[in-house]
Parts: C-alpha cells; structure tokens; sequence
C-alpha cells in the first residue's frame, strides 16, 4: 500500500471518529473504487456502512475484505463486524459460520464470543449461549463475589439443564 491511500484511510478513519460518518463513507467509496482489490479499503468501507446503520450495504465489502485476505487484527474485526451484521439482517446460519470460524481463529476475543453469543440465542441455542457466556464472564472478570463461585460457575456452563 502507497503513502497516500494510506494516508486516506487514515483521513476517512478520522472523519469516522469525527461523528463525519457520511463524509467517511464517501471517501472510502472512492477508494474502493481506485483500488477494489485492496482488503484494507473495502474492510473500512464495510465499516463506515455499519455505523451508518446501513448494514445490508456493508456485506459485500466485508466479504470482498475478508477474502482478499485481511491480515491479523483487521480480520479480527471484519469477522466480528460482519457475523454481528448477517445476525442484525436475520441471516442467523451465515452468522453463525462466521462467528464460528472467528472464535477458533480468535479464541481470546471475548467480544467475539458475546456477539457469537448473541447469534446462538437468536438460532434458540439458548445453553450454548449461557456456557459461551459464562465461561468467558469467568475468564475476564476481576469481581471477587463471581470469582469466589468459579469452580461452580465454571462446572455448571454446560450442565444447565441437569438436575440432580
């Protein structure tokens, strides 16, 4: 990537932070047209579409981003950015998938794994919601009155349904 486009990006990502959502949106269309094939420019044109609340526009900028191959951190956020979008559009299977693959490829991202959370209760999978959730409430809690249960908190995630 050239000093320039990546001092565009860095532009549209200022206007992002700025509340200039539209104004961002706009630059970062341009770019996806002077350079389709960059991941980086299509992940934050995917981006500035979510925050504008126009999800089913960012869809196939985050797919285009992720399969031209996004590297560490950015596909992180594409994969969350778009598993949380197909579950906001009602495509719950789609985000399922992705949110699958974005834990096993992210295991410590526990924002990951409250929106996958959030897809599993959408899909009825209500204990392996709880079980995703509470394990990781237990990984990233410093609450002594939770850690004090841990063990038991821990051993029932995914026994919600036994009684004994």
């Amino acid at each position: 990537m050239n000093d320039q486009l990546i001092q565009q990006i860095n532009n549209a990502i200022e206007l992002r932070k700025e509340g200039q959502l539209k104004a961002s949106n706009q630059l970062l269309l341009k770019l996806v047209t002077e350079h389709p094939e960059n991941a980086e420019v299509n992940y934050q044109c995917a981006w500035s579409y979510d925050v504008l609340g126009e999800e089913a526009d960012a869809v196939p900028f985050y797919e285009k981003a992720i399969e031209l191959g996004l590297p560490g951190e950015a596909l992180e956020g594409a994969l969350l950015g778009l598993g949380s979008t197909y579950r906001t559009l009602g495509e719950y299977e789609k985000s399922k998938r992705v949110f699958q693959r974005a834990v096993n490829e992210f295991p410590t991202n526990h924002a990951i794994k409250a929106f996958y959370a959030m897809t599993l209760y959408n899909t009825s999978d209500h204990k392996m919601a709880m079980e995703l959730l509470l394990k990781s409430l237990l990984e990233t809690t410093a609450d002594e009155t939770i850690l004090k249960y841990k063990k038991a908190i821990y051993f029932y995630s995914d026994k919600l349904d036994e009684t004994w």
